[in-house]
């Protein structure tokens, strides 16, 4: 049964601030579209204000509380917001969440767009649509943990295991954006997986200025027609963030060990860039005298491939039986992860991940 209580939520941009209110089925009201004020405290904090008071006037029922992804730095658990980049107006420390608490009195709970991302695919999304398929083959193999990673403006990260958001004792957790470029290990991974890399990798292999180069939607419209003149490069943009981001999959899945869901405007173009990152994934290390090391343990499918997603699923189930009995036991051997990308859209999973944060903090609390 969905759950109809009623949580405010905002997309905070760097243009627009879009407010809304949403229960277990979605949306209820038509959003709220506000300017973003960036610059300015003041004017930012009363246009959070009025796009919230106009999303509870909207609203059928009154809301339970607030629940939204802001950009950090900040310290998510106390809602107070550092944000020194796209939006300056919060540096030097802002507490947003305690303000929002005292003009409309009801809980307020901030946390990282990728970490919502993550929570909403891991409560209707990939994850539990992954165990369905699991359980469906009759396979002993079910999934808990949910890696999240999201390619646009910048690349994002989020964690779930066993339903519950992990953001480390600092908010910083799965803050991928900062790990070593795979392609120029001078930079850091967002470099190289962005909306901007694509572009740059484009124009650097069709020799144009970053500024001309098309939108990624429009190279991937180049690299899926053969007789277009730089269909080459455009294969070639989306390679080089494939491979970047294969890198930064291969050392977060050292680590957590689930599945990877990936989100974002990019992922639109899973079909051209996949492939190079599940080879990226597969590649291998040396010892120092040069024998060959897989770069991980586990097996690396694409989900939105069928060939690959049946192996996927089919694994490598057996039956064992408990020494010096009859009893058998189903036993899946395969080590394996499986990547797809959003279920529910990126902008929907994180309205999701934010309902159910919100609820779960409430219901604890009680």
């Amino acid at each position: 049964m969905k759950d109809d209580r009623i949580v405010l939520t905002l997309d905070a941009g760097g243009t627009n601030f879009v407010f809304s209110a949403i229960d277990g089925s979605g949306e209820v009201i038509e959003p709220v579209r506000l300017p973003a004020e960036t610059i300015d405290l003041e004017k930012s904090l009363s246009t959070i204000v009025d796009g919230f008071t106009q999303a509870a006037e909207k609203s059928p029922r009154s809301p339970v509380a607030i629940s939204f992804a802001f950009p950090g730095p900040a310290d998510y658990p106390n809602g107070i917001i550092d944000n020194v980049g796209n939006l300056p107006a919060f540096a030097g420390g802002v507490a947003l969440g305690p303000f929002l608490e005292e003009q409309f009195r009801v809980p307020t709970f901030i946390n990282n767009d990728g970490d919502l991302f993550a929570y909403g695919e891991a409560i209707s999304g990939l994850l539990p649509q992954v165990n369905r398929m699991l359980e469906s083959a009759g396979s002993p193999k079910r999934y808990r943990t949910l890696f999240a990673v999201t390619l646009g403006t910048g690349l994002g990260g989020g964690l779930v295991h066993n339903g519950e958001l992990f953001i480390g004792d600092n908010s910083n957790a799965s803050e991928v954006w900062l790990l070593r470029n795979r392609l120029r290990p001078e930079s850091f991974a967002e470099e190289g997986a962005c909306i901007r890399a694509v572009r740059g990798s484009y124009a650097r292999l069709v020799d144009c200025d970053p500024s001309d180069a098309p939108s990624p939607q429009q190279i991937a419209t180049i690299a899926e027609d053969a007789s277009h003149p730089n269909h080459a490069a455009a294969i070639g943009a989306f390679a080089e963030l494939g491979r970047v981001v294969g890198d930064v999959l291969a050392n977060a899945s050292t680590l957590v060990d689930g599945l990877v869901v990936i989100g974002g405007g990019i992922a639109n173009a899973h079909a051209i860039f996949m492939q190079p990152l599940i080879n990226e994934m597969h590649s291998g290390f040396e010892t120092y005298d040069g024998r060959p090391v897989d770069r991980i343990v586990q097996k690396v499918f694409n989900l939105e491939c069928e060939e690959q997603s049946e192996r996927f699923v089919k694994g490598a189930k057996k039956t064992i039986l408990v020494p010096g009995t009859q009893r058998e036991l189903s036993y899946d051997p395969m080590k394996r992860i499986g990547i797809g990308v959003s279920r529910l859209g990126t902008s929907a999973a994180v309205s999701v991940g934010a309902h159910a944060f919100a609820l779960n903090a409430i219901d604890t609390r009680i």
